[in-house]
């Protein structure tokens, strides 16, 4: 069963998808915050694997919130999504460096919802959408003068080539298709990377992949594939 705690300031929007993944036979919402403090508090007490949190609460708001949820050892594995209205919110990139592991639209579709929490409990990111791509694209360009991470060094050529298209946000099937591996090689590689640069999950590799000028905004093409 996925444990889930919703971090939200409006009661609707919290009842709206409590009623979603609790009709979902392997997701139960486990815990309501309405801000950003009592998200803290309650990740700590409840230990949820998935934190669905809005950005803008009153108080200590969802970023601060996720920081804390990320810099915390013992709540290491808990993966925190961003909940934002637009579809573009410079909150979002900020989330990200923050330890967030992904981000959803609210309006986003029931099933797409429940399927999201899935794909973060279970290790990935959510960094698959073009919209997602574009977004991190665009303020990652914001980080002034980037240089390239010491952490780097210590990729082989082919971890290179895998970093710089899961900062394009392939899954490991495509990059498998596209560099003419498996499935399972590619897994691999991405998760010796992980451990190499000592990041969480994709969405930090992603960070580090643009705040180390490994790769820019302009070398992803309009459909967010590598050019």
């Amino acid at each position: 069963m996925i444990r889930v705690l919703l971090a939200d300031d409006q009661t609707l929007v919290r009842a709206g998808f409590r009623s979603i993944l609790d009709g979902e036979d392997d997701i139960s919402v486990v815990a309501e915050a309405a801000d950003g403090e009592q998200a803290v508090r309650l990740t700590r007490e409840h230990r949820p694997d998935v934190v669905l949190m809005d950005v803008q609460m009153p108080g200590s708001d969802g970023l601060e919130a996720t920081r804390r949820i990320a810099a915390d050892e013992r709540l290491a594995g808990i993966r925190v999504v961003i909940l934002t209205t637009y579809d573009v919110d410079e909150y979002v990139y900020g989330a990200l460096r923050a330890g967030a592991s992904g981000f959803l639209v609210k309006d986003t579709e029931p099933a797409e919802l429940a399927h999201a929490v899935r794909v973060v409990a279970r290790g990935d990111a959510l960094l698959a959408p073009t919209v997602t791509r574009r977004l991190i694209a665009e303020f990652a360009g914001r980080v002034s003068r980037p240089e390239p991470s010491p952490r780097l060094n210590a990729l082989t050529e082919r971890e290179r080539e895998v970093t710089a298209l899961v900062a394009a946000g392939l899954s490991n099937d495509e990059i498998a298709a596209r560099l003419v591996l498996s499935p399972a090689t590619a897994k691999t590689h991405v998760s010796r990377i992980m451990t190499k640069l000592a990041v969480r999950d994709r969405a930090q590799l992603v960070v580090l992949a643009y705040e180390s000028a490994m790769v820019t905004p302009g070398w992803l093409s309009s459909d967010g594939r590598p050019r």
